[in-house]
């Protein structure tokens, strides 16, 4: 029996060998095509973790541009506000008007007033009692001067006689005056706050997430990317380390909220003056003309088209001169007495001695804020903006708040409307009914929870689309010192290409490979119509991928210019 098994075993030993080679390979095949799928299994839910997490890291980044311009606008507006103090010019006109009447009732008996001056008297208490009721300041929450201080002004009588006392046709002039540059001045404000914040911020995201990217490329293989910022943790850490740096930049905000906003103040009341300067308060409006108005004030600061637009008309309000750098440092409490080099006065400002604490890497942070904001893709946006905050102010409040239907009934059946009176776009109302609304509504700009303001700004159109392109561009730029972290980023590319789009946004961004395009696609490519754009990595700049990626936006819908 053995023996006979061993015969066939041997007269049929190459076929079993063979079969048995056939097996092995079978098992062999089957063993790497399992492993390839397995691998390929674990990549794609690898990147579609990524993906998730860069989106939501995307979007967080986004709500705490929102919450850091709320946190901010306060400040801004109480500088502004404290600058432009409408009401107290108000309460004047109403202290002169109270003067006149005690005047007048004196004299009555010598001689009565004249038309023209029962005329102008009930139109003014009219329009000081609509300031006061519906600007929602009372003249008793205005600061009035104490005893001592007016007794101090009494017995200085020789001062105060050079100092001319301004007539009422001035003080309703700078009424005027004051109430609309305070209202325009603010949503300027508010549009530039809040495209810096997003650039800032951004910026720094960007540099969180190449952080991670450049840890697990010099970490090991199965490490994985870590989307938070723990670079200051970790001090071995070449690149993306310097927290304080990161604070220190953040900080160059405080410039437009103490001295940018003066510049825009001034930039808004020449304007405000050259349009708004002829009218008087007996002058009525319609909204149509008010608007036409407003509109002259934006084309005056703005410029009348794109290409009278400069970005470098925006950077002085945003960021400061380098002489002023330390300073600005200095005062918003980022540096130490001790840290901070001799200074000398220069004007109102101190300026620091040659020695700066403006370390390389936050020069470039802030170099690279400047090219951002003198892009033409920067006013592009800004310009968006300020339509939206201008659209709130007028199509919403003023024209609701001053021109809305308002006839009065008398008897039992009162009789039907004129055209004109039921459409609140060409009814005519007295200028102080205007002026009244904007004095309400300045407060509402300024006020930080909840904004209608920025809401609607943050609807504008492109405004995450530029913040994406801002988060997703110059990465060569930004580890061009280290081209083996350059290398290592280049063979992560599976892992960084992350998409950044949100369902509520119209936009679909996908974040750069470090050696590959940023591509960007509208809602229309999505739905089908073809509208892809991809920048080329030989162009990976801010000003290309901008350009390309608006051109995908103006194919859908392009942006109104500003019309007369």
């Amino acid at each position: 029996m053995l023996s006979t098994t061993r015969r066939w075993f041997r007269h049929n030993r190459t076929p079993i060998a063979i079969g048995v080679g056939i097996v092995g390979a079978g098992y062999l095949a089957t063993q790497y095509v399992l492993g390839k799928i397995n691998d390929a299994r674990e990549r794609m839910s690898s990147d579609r973790i990524a993906k998730e997490n860069l989106r939501r890291r995307f979007e967080q980044n986004q709500e705490d541009c929102t919450f850091t311009v709320l946190a901010l606008l306060p400040t801004a507006t109480a500088n502004i506000l404290e600058a432009m103090n409408t009401e107290n010019i108000t309460l004047e006109i109403q202290r002169m008007k109270g003067t006149a009447k005690s005047v007048r009732s004196g004299e009555s008996s010598a001689a009565p007033p004249s038309i023209a001056d029962t005329t102008m008297t009930e139109e003014e208490g009219k329009s000081i009692a609509s300031l006061q009721s519906e600007s929602g300041v009372h003249a008793s929450q205005i600061a009035l001067p104490d005893a001592q201080s007016t007794g101090d002004a009494a017995q200085d009588g020789g001062q105060a006689s050079q100092k001319p006392r301004k007539t009422k046709r001035q003080l309703w002039d700078d009424l005027t005056i004051s109430s609309i540059t305070r209202a325009f001045t603010l949503i300027y404000t508010l549009a530039l706050l809040t495209m810096l914040t997003r650039i800032q911020l951004n910026l720094l995201g960007r540099r969180s997430y190449l952080s991670s990217v450049i840890s697990l490329a010099t970490a090991a293989a199965q490490s994985t990317i870590n989307l938070e910022n723990n670079d200051d943790d970790n001090p071995n850490q070449a690149y993306g380390n310097d927290f304080e740096t990161n604070r220190k930049y953040l900080t160059f905000s405080w410039w437009l909220l103490n001295r940018g906003w003066t510049d825009v103040m001034e930039r808004v009341e020449v304007a405000v003056r050259d349009v708004y300067g002829h009218l008087s308060p007996r002058d009525v409006l319609s909204f149509d003309t008010f608007s036409q108005l407003a509109l002259e004030v934006r084309k005056k600061v703005e410029g009348r088209s794109s290409s009278d637009r400069p970005g470098a008309q925006w950077l002085s309000l945003l960021l400061p001169p380098a002489p002023l750098e330390d300073f600005v440092l200095k005062e918003s409490g980022v540096l130490g007495d001790s840290a901070t080099a001799t200074t000398h006065r220069s004007g109102s400002l101190s300026v620091s001695s040659p020695a700066s604490t403006v370390t390389p890497s936050l020069r470039r942070l802030l170099d690279e804020t400047s090219d951002l904001v003198e892009s033409p893709a920067f006013c592009h946006v800004l310009s968006l903006l300020l339509d939206a905050g201008f659209s709130v102010l007028l199509n919403k409040k003023l024209l609701t708040g001053a021109f809305g239907p308002h006839i009065p009934v008398t008897g039992s059946s009162p009789e039907p409307a004129e055209p004109a009176a039921s459409n609140p776009t060409t009814r005519a109302v007295l200028l102080p009914k205007i002026l009244s609304v904007l004095t309400r509504q300045a407060h509402a700009i300024g006020n930080g929870m909840p904004n209608e303001y920025l809401q609607e700004m943050e609807h504008a159109q492109d405004l995450e689309a530029f913040a994406a392109v801002v988060y997703s561009s110059n990465w060569e730029n930004e580890i061009h010192q280290d081209a083996e972290l350059v290398a290592a980023a280049a063979s992560l590319n599976d892992a960084a290409d992350v998409a950044l789009a949100t369902a509520s946004h119209p936009s679909d961004f996908t974040t750069p490979r470090p050696d590959r395009s940023v591509t960007l696609r509208s809602s229309q490519a999505i739905a089908g119509d073809g509208s892809v754009v991809v920048v080329d990595p030989s162009q990976h700049s801010f000003e290309s991928a901008w350009e390309k990626a608006l051109e995908s936006s103006n194919v859908s819908s392009p942006p109104p210019p500003l019309q007369s």
